[in-house]
């Protein structure tokens, strides 16, 4: 049958919402494809945890400020990082006897949709969970405790586990994740493997870093900006692939008729493939704008925003565009509360020549069962390297300075302070714009429902 015609002004205008569409996807789906270079897993330039597919890397200690394979990462936790390949089979995740430590895994499908409940707040018991494609139809082998199922290629598996700021629980800590693992159902044997994680491999040489392009493989610590797993440029070429990964979803029938007719076009006519490119550049542009928190979310007080859908975005398609790209990898939020600040309580973009205070009332600390952690980000929404190694404050923190009614009052950007009480509570920022970003792991209900905010950030 003759391709249907269109001209090149319609291709383009789906082109656009394709790629809206379709950022986060294609985001999966590059980090995918790089990390099947892996031989195995380890560490991406000595820093940043990774694994080939059905595997995860892991830290021992919190991620360093060098890293730029995801934006708006917390120094709370030890992190692990690993994709999911349904092509692959199931994988295996342990889960080792955390005792009263709060942790918790993510797993999200391609959509950056969450599929698991894994964690302290689930009451999740030790031993071996199986990752699972819709598809198979093996048989679940003695001694697994649960399976969960995703339903596209690809997918992302990230394990949290909370880390207090001390020699003692740096040390404490190590037993516990040396049993974190993620590897495929063939290598089951209902054994809890233990990797040395303080030992684990390093791939790529930091010194040899350059460019932001995710195809390098050499940009797990370069640049200012988050890697750019996805290009513009090239997006169409892989397009088709993400329609064929990503099963839609009830309702979007249509609408993936609709670009798999924009790609049989495209492949015809080299002036619709042409367009098509355009167009992802100039989608680029729109998408850009909603890396600034402002800019996008749910709007709280004192010109905070939050989001209520993280990791169960579903066709919340504005949202899962812009959680993509200033902080992807968002938990739900039950397990975690986000918070993001851009702008000071009149309105004015946040400056690290400036210093402001945020100032919590005794009985109006944020409210969890996990932890609670204020982080300040440079523009590029990553780490401002300090002489103090801090990035945040809270629950980890065993020196903060609280007032005699049990209040704490946190200031940010600069110069330092001169006085050890307020020095404790101070977070460096760099001289230039800058982001605060507080983290509530393990809400209470008072966050869920939105009776309780954060404070005002207030000019001092």
């Amino acid at each position: 049958m003759a391709q249907q015609r269109m001209t090149t002004a319609y291709a383009a205008q789906v082109a656009r919402t394709a790629y809206l569409w379709g950022w986060p996807l294609m985001n999966i789906h590059n980090r995918r494809v790089f990390m099947e270079q892996l031989p195995g897993p380890g560490l991406l330039v000595g820093i940043v945890p990774a694994g080939p597919p059905n595997h995860v890397g892991m830290l021992h200690d919190y991620i360093r400020p060098e890293e730029r394979i995801v934006a708006c990462p917390n120094q709370d936790v030890a992190y692990g990082f690993g994709p999911l390949d349904a092509a692959g089979g199931p994988a295996v995740v342990q889960v080792p006897d955390f005792g009263d430590r709060f942790w918790v895994y993510q797993c999200v499908n391609q959509r950056t949709d969450s599929f698991v409940e894994l964690g302290k707040m689930y009451g999740t018991t030790p031993g071996h969970y199986l990752l699972a494609p819709e598809s198979w139809d093996g048989e679940v082998p003695d001694g697994i405790a649960g399976v969960f199922r995703y339903d596209t290629r690809c997918g992302t598996v990230i394990p949290r586990v909370f880390l207090d700021d001390t020699a003692q629980d740096r040390e404490a800590i190590l037993p516990i994740v040396n049993q974190i693992s993620v590897y495929p159902l063939a290598d089951y044997d209902g054994t809890m493997k233990i990797i040395d994680w303080s030992n684990a491999p390093s791939f790529g040489d930091s010194d040899a870093a350059s460019g932001q392009d995710a195809t390098s493989g050499q940009d797990a610590a370069s640049g200012q900006e988050e890697t750019q797993w996805v290009d513009p440029e090239t997006f169409f070429d892989s397009f088709g692939e993400i329609l064929d990964e990503v099963p839609p979803l009830p309702g979007e029938e249509a609408m993936y008729d609709w670009f798999r007719g924009l790609m049989a076009a495209a492949a015809e006519d080299p002036a619709i493939a042409a367009a098509c490119r355009e167009a992802a550049l100039d989608a680029e542009v729109t998408a850009k704008e909603l890396f600034e928190f402002r800019h996008y979310g749910l709007p709280v007080s004192d010109n905070w925003t939050t989001q209520g859908n993280g990791a169960r975005f579903g066709t919340d398609y504005l949202m899962r565009l812009a959680v993509g790209k200033s902080n992807i990898f968002v938990n739900t939020p039950e397990e975690t509360t986000y918070f993001y600040q851009d702008l000071d309580m009149n309105g004015d973009r946040l400056d690290g020549s400036k210093t402001y205070s945020l100032h919590f009332a005794a009985d109006q600390l944020p409210p969890v069962r996990g932890f609670w952690s204020l982080t300040l980000y440079n523009r590029h929404h990553f780490f401002h390297p300090n002489d103090l190694d801090r990035y945040s404050l809270g629950t980890k923190n065993k020196n903060l300075t609280y007032g005699d009614d049990g209040s704490l009052t946190i200031t940010v950007g600069g110069d330092a302070p001169t006085t050890e009480a307020a020095h404790s509570n101070w977070i460096p920022a760099p001289p230039e714009e800058f982001s605060v970003y507080l983290r509530a792991y393990w809400p209470d209900q008072s966050i869920l429902e939105g009776t309780w905010t954060p404070p005002a950030v207030r000019p001092v």
